[in-house]
């Protein structure tokens, strides 16, 4: 056990003190605390005035040529909490044009009405990706257009409120298995987040095995360490020294994800939290989320180290893991698509197949409601298919290591086995 700890420490410590990784690591950080508070920010940068726009682009100028939209729009606005702020001009379409390309308004609105009352609206900008503010806009037109017709039809606001009354409509499931819309709706965007977590987890640390494997080989290196410890010790301490790195990197994002957004002004319940539903987060499903990445990690990381042992340079590395690349890169698709229908056919045969079991089985976890025995048997099927891949790899691993020369196919395994045994 001394040679593995020894090797586990130099795996460990090798890959944290890289610069690659404290970069990539702090750059990871600073993104967390900047999403966390891009509002915040963004706000504080108009506020301020940075970038030298002092105009106020909540702010739109209008044509009111009816004389009767501007006040009861305005007050619609106020009403749906919008910041827009209406202020009537008396300058042509053609000036108001023009302030706009000299970047003194941001927008302008023409309002009108026709022979039948009906609202004639033209909201013009500098271009046509201005999105929110016209939408808003719209929304209240077409509630003052409705209090225009009311009136024209003598009808009480009662009367009104009784026409646009919303049916009631209730979405029921016969399968057990199948949540409320509502739950549905809270554990989609955790799923989406922690599936893409897993993904990319999965893929990066267990590319780092396969390079780690190659850059030892192609210095040399590997032959004077296989010659006092066991190529098997020598694969799982690297698996295993990479693997609980990956475990400290990713709780570290973990915690800094969550401080930050104890520290931002944004709350877990409001914006685009609602979809992420972080704010209603069951201790199954994280629990299942850290053992199926623990799963999915080591059986991905058995593979890379196998077939990073059968090249010798690390320019190598990245087309020998090409088909190990797909095999991610299909579960993944499988994951995406199943979040939309997680009791489809495929995506329950697919939740069965070790290669595939990390992703989707965590995704039919957190979507629905299982029996016990369904995950319990995703993980029973992934610890033997590690164990498995794990001893196949083991008398892989013994002879590719020793293997030099240009190795960019999966052929040379059986090569490798044999030069293992003598």
């Amino acid at each position: 056990m001394r040679d593995f700890w020894i090797i586990f420490k130099q795996s460990f410590w090798t890959k944290a003190k890289t610069k690659s990784f404290v970069i990539t690591t702090l750059i990871v950080i600073a993104g967390i605390f900047l999403m966390s508070n891009i509002s915040s920010i963004i706000s504080k940068i108009e506020e301020a005035g940075i970038f030298g726009d002092e105009v106020n682009r909540n702010e739109v100028m209008v044509i009111d040529e009816s004389n009767r939209l501007l006040e009861p729009l305005q007050n619609q606005l106020s009403l749906s909490d919008s910041e827009i702020v209406l202020v009537a001009s008396s300058e042509s379409v053609k000036e108001l044009e023009q302030n706009i390309k000299d970047e003194e308004i941001t927008s302008f609105l023409q309002l009108s009405l026709d022979e039948s009352n009906t609202i004639q609206a033209v909201y013009t900008s500098e271009n046509a990706n201005a999105i929110e503010q016209p939408m808003n806009i719209q929304e209240a037109l077409q509630s003052v257009q409705t209090n225009i017709k009311a009136e024209s039809l003598e009808l009480t606001g009662e009367e009104v409120g009784q026409l646009f009354t919303p049916i009631q409509f209730q979405q029921d499931a016969v399968v057990d298995s199948s949540k409320s819309e509502e739950e549905l709706s809270q554990a989609r965007g955790l799923v989406y987040v922690l599936i893409f977590v897993i993904y990319f987890a999965v893929f990066y640390y267990s590319n780092m095995i396969a390079m780690e494997v190659a850059t030892e080989k192609s210095s040399r290196v590997m032959e004077i360490i296989i010659s006092s410890v066991s190529p098997v010790k020598h694969m799982f301490a690297k698996i295993a020294g990479v693997g609980t790195l990956g475990l400290l990197q990713i709780a570290l994002f973990g915690l800094v994800g969550f401080a930050a957004l104890k520290t931002s002004s944004s709350d877990l319940t409001s914006g685009v939290f609602t979809f992420f539903g972080f704010s209603n987060v069951r201790i199954s499903t994280m629990i299942f989320a850290v053992v199926f990445f623990l799963l999915g990690y080591f059986l991905y990381a058995t593979l890379a180290a196998l077939l990073g042992s059968l090249v010798s340079r690390t320019e190598d590395v990245q087309q020998l893991l090409l088909p190990m690349t797909f095999l991610i890169i299909i579960a993944s698709f499988i994951a995406f698509s199943g979040i939309g229908n997680p009791e489809a056919g495929y995506v329950q045969v697919a939740s069965y197949i070790p290669f595939f079991t990390p992703l989707v089985m965590f995704l039919r976890v957190g979507m629905l409601d299982l029996p016990i025995w369904e995950p319990i048997l995703g993980i029973a099927i992934m610890l033997v298919s590690i164990f498995i891949l794990g001893w196949f790899g083991s008398r892989v691993y013994r002879g590719g290591v020793l293997m030099y020369g240009a190795s960019q196919s999966l052929k040379d395994i059986k090569k490798a086995i044999q030069l293992g045994k003598s």
